[in-house]
């Protein structure tokens, strides 16, 4: 009879990433705030349609920003989980809280002489922290949330999928300003940010590869299979210098599911040899098509 295997659970405090998630909306924040509002350039998001209402009627950003990301929230619940949910808590309060606080500052603007140099280094830094919050699974609310549902059914990565739903909420600010060259300037914006988040997801459609040793290889693998829904494969090897047999645990997995592999395998075996490694492309279930 095989022995049970003891349940492991990836559901740990990190305080690692909620720093991220703090350092990425105070990047978000000081983006929009700084360099994107003072030109009045309209951008995509939540924080986008929040920044058109503010030109439109006043009422501050980061007060809109956090009644509209009340409301996404039961979406989070129902579709990505309690975890990312809390996560999605912090974010919003911190973005709110970072908007707020850049909002209060009577700061001249700046680069006033290079108003879309300005826009494009805002939409830089922005779009690395909305990046920085997405690679912990973490959300500053808003379109976020969308970008990630879609992610979680089609295989598309969220800079694209932010691109489209951003270039909308773009167009329908010549309700406003009845000015196309606005909506071009947001375009731009909107294109370096989409850029700007895949670049620091680093590809999340990206996938890598694991060789995992360990004599605690069938607990490695039944933990994969039941937290991460991944498939493993175990291989024979040999230790040519110990002359012992040892099973060899292959695995594939998307480039963001790779934190939580590692987790996973220092909490069942410290001492476990792993390696790492990309790979141009995987097709079959669970990843591409073949075309």
């Amino acid at each position: 009879m095989m022995e049970k295997l003891p349940v492991f659970s990836l559901k740990k405090f990190y305080w690692k990433d909620y720093l991220t998630i703090f350092l990425g909306t105070f990047m978000y924040a000081l983006g929009v705030t700084q360099f994107i509002m003072p030109h009045h350039f309209v951008m995509g998001g939540l924080t986008g349609v929040a920044v058109l209402i503010n030109y439109a009627v006043g009422w501050p950003v980061s007060v809109l920003v956090f009644v509209m990301n009340a409301i996404l929230l039961l979406v989070a619940f129902r579709i990505l989980g309690t975890e990312f949910l809390l996560k999605t808590i912090v974010g919003v309060a911190s973005l709110t809280t970072f908007i707020g606080m850049f909002e209060s500052f009577q700061w001249t603007p700046i680069m006033t002489e290079e108003p879309l140099m300005a826009g494009l280094i805002g939409s830089i830094v922005a779009g690395a922290g909305v990046g920085l919050v997405l690679s912990v699974n973490g959300s500053s609310g808003g379109t976020d949330i969308i970008v990630l549902v879609i992610n979680k059914y089609r295989n598309i990565t969220p800079g694209r999928t932010m691109l489209f739903v951003d270039l909308v909420i773009v167009a329908s600010s010549y309700v406003i300003f009845r000015s196309m060259e606005t909506i071009v300037f947001g375009v731009i914006i909107i294109a370096v940010m989409a850029t700007s988040v895949d670049w620091v997801l680093n590809g999340i459609r990206q996938s890598v590869q694991f060789f995992i040793i360990s004599q605690k290889y069938e607990e490695i693998a039944t933990q994969i299979n039941l937290q991460l829904h991944r498939g493993c494969t175990v291989l024979d090897g040999t230790g040519w210098y110990t002359k012992r047999t040892q099973k060899v645990l292959l695995v594939m997995a998307r480039r963001n599911e790779s934190t939580s592999i590692f987790r996973l395998v220092k909490g069942i075996d410290e001492n476990a040899f792993i390696s790492q490694s990309n790979v141009i492309g995987i097709y079959g279930q669970g990843f591409d098509r073949m075309k």
